[in-house]
């Protein structure tokens, strides 16, 4: 009974519509009336700004470490490691889904790359950190923020299955399917990146810019 309520509140953490909030409050705008019609962070940047898009992947991303500590507040999961993981893997992957389909914002959300990625920081920071390498370096060479989520996505499973070899089967199908959740909700992303149409980022496009003026 007491997994079940921690599990609905994980639901209603993950359902907070941040960018959907900020650019209602902020602008007087449905974020998912533009761009690409997402109410996450990275349509947030292309149409509001780094700023703003900067805020509403840490809220977001805030929102899945939330929910995975959430574990602790029972006594059982603090003593037991594996049921412990087992259990966060289950409320982190419930507050992804309300990030996705939100309670507070008519079940139209964004993808939960974001709030994923607060989830593998409860569980596993270091494992965090080697995907945040991954992001931030894709991120800087291209711009593409959904080709940066779908690379490190793609390398949190090699992270737990051949890195850092995690012992806990639960956690190893997680990751694979981690990957899998990441490339179905980019399936437009990656279409509009193989026709070269997708949208860059505003970070960095000074440097860009730079760049097309040299001879």
């Amino acid at each position: 009974m007491k997994e079940a309520l921690l599990i609905f509140l994980a639901y209603c953490i993950g359902s907070i519509p941040t960018a959907v909030w900020v650019s209602k409050y902020y602008f007087g705008i449905d974020i998912r009336e533009y761009g690409s019609g997402n109410a996450g962070a990275t349509n947030t940047f292309r149409v509001l700004g780094s700023k703003w898009g900067t805020l509403v992947m840490i809220i977001d991303v805030l929102k899945g470490l939330a929910a995975v500590k959430l574990a602790l507040l029972l006594p059982y999961y603090v003593e037991n490691d594996l049921a412990l993981t087992n259990f966060q893997i289950a409320l982190g992957m419930t507050a992804v889904l309300g990030h996705i389909f939100p309670l507070w914002a008519d079940f139209k959300g964004g993808k939960g790359v974001a709030t994923l990625f607060g989830l593998v920081i409860g569980i596993s920071p270091w494992t965090a950190l080697c995907c945040s390498g991954v992001f931030l370096l894709v991120l800087y060479l291209t711009r593409f923020v959904s080709l940066s989520s779908i690379l490190a996505s793609v390398a949190f499973p090699v992270f737990i299955l051949v890195i850092f070899n995690v012992d806990n089967n639960a956690y190893r199908v997680f990751a694979i399917v981690v990957a899998l959740l990441v490339i179905l909700t980019h399936q437009k992303n990656i279409s509009r990146l193989l026709r070269g149409s997708e949208s860059k980022v505003p970070i960095l496009k000074y440097r860009d810019r730079k760049r097309k003026r040299k001879p």
